[in-house]
């Protein structure tokens, strides 16, 4: 009981810390220093030393900061601008038309970067004034791009992934190839509500501009061919064994400034900007993991798994109500904190509960990936809501209003996927790594 005492004062002081606005990253060392120091006596100091240290050096989370890049080169080229020249003619046939174009566009952005946010962002920038400017409903443009940028964590590769691989001890490449066909299904039901939209209001879809024949729909094609290939390569890399996650990564990196470079959007300008957008960005995330790792460290000697352990296992839930407990956590979780500090911040405590209700880790990486994306959503620290409220100028009530009916597909996915769990574990099974 006592334990269970410390355990809440720091819990309290951590979200007490948070409140204050101190950066996540500091918070968390904060706290776990105060635990280590009161309450332990193992010395703090040579603790967070070592625990900083190892959780910086991992080989495995080298991957993390070249996926960021390969996102930010991307992003300053004319990445959206080709995509819809390519998609276009082939969605005008569709029940929606154009709008699933932010649905394909956000899926194949999704698979050259590890980032929701920067999938919505540059999906965004290009779909957002096409689609006014031809006259589609505004709600229906703003859902559609926030629900379909949440597949930037979804499919590989991701940042959340790589994070929750590192925190799990579980292969990185096996988990992107994990999130493949779940990605594949959540873009199929949103591409499907938009078809069933379409079919229940017809008079808000406006008329297609032409009708371009097969050669046309090819010569406009030929545009994403560039993109399509870099995703082959990074991701049939990991999938052939041939390359690790790190090493996929490294070759994404040459590949997108190749590609940057064919397109004329190479400069040195954009190449400083990308370094340090990526640096800046990583950065933030080493410091939330290195503080992660140390209160994971802390709250071990002080007994809170063990103890959050014992506690679940005596409330004698089932599989189906501990995932749907976990489910309305993180997404409580996520009204508060982002992605990233959720994931680190929990993986301590939850895992052992995970292990011992024989859940596979590869298919509750992809669990966690799907409320880390409802969270992404979710006011008011949704990420994407925030994208799209700069966007657009509208409020973000406005925003997470629109995006709502995303949301419920979401937990559709995530039942179909708990129902059909080799969605998320047959094809890393295939994998002879």
């Amino acid at each position: 009981m006592n334990d269970l005492l410390i355990s809440g004062l720091l819990v309290l002081a951590l979200f007490l810390i948070l409140g204050s606005g101190v950066w996540i990253g500091l918070t968390l060392s904060g706290v776990a220093w105060i635990g280590m120091q009161l309450f332990v006596s193992r010395p703090a100091g040579d603790a967070m030393a070592v625990t900083i240290w190892g959780s910086s050096s991992s080989w495995t989370l080298t991957a993390l900061p070249l996926f960021i890049w390969m996102g930010e080169i991307l992003f300053r080229t004319r990445l959206s601008e080709d995509m819809f020249k390519g998609l276009a003619p082939w969605l005008q046939g569709l029940p929606g038309r154009l709008l699933h174009t932010n649905v394909v566009g956000c899926a194949i952005f999704a698979a050259v970067s590890g980032s929701s946010a920067a999938t919505c962002a540059t999906i965004g920038k290009m779909t957002l004034p096409e689609l006014a400017r031809r006259g589609y409903p505004e709600p229906m443009v703003i859902g559609t791009l926030a629900g379909s940028g949440t597949l930037g964590l979804l499919i590989p590769p991701s940042i959340i992934m790589i994070v929750y691989g590192v925190a799990a001890e579980v292969s990185i490449s096996k988990l992107f190839i994990a999130g493949v066909f779940p990605g594949i299904l959540l873009s199929v039901l949103f591409s499907g509500y938009i078809i069933f939209w379409a079919w229940r209001y017809p008079d808000q879809i406006p008329k297609a501009d032409s009708d371009p024949s097969l050669l046309e729909k090819l010569k406009a094609s030929s545009s994403l061919v560039p993109v399509l290939l870099l995703i082959a390569a990074v991701l049939g890399s990991i999938y052939a064994g041939i390359a690790t996650a790190t090493e996929a990564a490294a070759l994404g990196v040459v590949g997108a400034l190749l590609l940057s470079l064919l397109q004329g959007s190479l400069s040195w300008a954009s190449f400083k900007e990308s370094l340090l957008g990526a640096t800046r960005l990583y950065c933030m995330i080493a410091l939330i993991l290195a503080g992660a790792a140390f209160l994971t460290l802390s709250m071990g000697y002080i007994g809170l798994p063990r103890h959050l352990a014992e506690w679940i296992g005596g409330l004698g839930l089932s599989r189906f109500e501990l995932i749907v407990a976990l489910m309305f956590f993180y997404i409580l979780l996520g009204c508060f904190l982002d992605g990233i500090s959720m994931v680190v911040l929990t993986m301590g405590v939850i895992m052992p509960t995970v292990q011992a209700a024989c859940i596979d880790p590869f298919w509750f990486g992809i669990f966690i990936v799907f409320v880390v994306e409802m969270a992404q959503i979710t006011p008011p620290v949704g990420f994407n809501l925030f994208v799209l409220q700069g966007m657009t100028g509208r409020q973000l009530t406005y925003v997470a209003k629109v995006t709502l009916p995303f949301f419920g597909l979401m937990i559709i996915a995530l039942l179909i996927l708990y129902v059909v769990p080799e969605l998320a574990t047959w094809l890393p099974a295939q994998m002879k790594l």
